[in-house]
């Protein structure tokens, strides 16, 4: 099988999106996953392991863990002490079907 006769990444998820609970889990951690992917980013450009960036801001390892798992969505709280201690910056949008974030 050449490479180009193999089902792209963006395919596949286009695919299983279509599944309306899958879709729906998909869209409830939305948030979730965005500032796991911002905070991921965030520890790898400043070299930090999960228990340096949870001294940094006073959280145990795990909670880390879990946050960078993007499987619950963050209590506004949390955001607030992200942005915070880290300078990063969330702007939020609650449209009535969904939840969005971007940073």
């Amino acid at each position: 099988m050449k490479l180009s006769e193999l089902t792209s990444a963006d395919e596949v998820k286009a695919e299983v999106l279509r599944n309306p609970a899958v879709r729906a889990e998909w869209d409830r951690t939305a948030l979730a996953r965005e500032v796991a992917s911002h905070v991921v980013r965030y520890r790898v450009d400043h070299g930090l392991s999960q228990a340096e960036l949870g001294a940094k801001l006073g959280v145990s390892q795990p909670y880390i863990a879990r946050l960078e798992s993007g499987d619950r969505s963050p209590t506004l709280a949390s955001l607030a002490r992200l942005a915070q201690r880290l300078g990063l910056e969330f702007h939020i949008d609650v449209p009535p079907t969904s939840m969005r974030m971007s940073a």
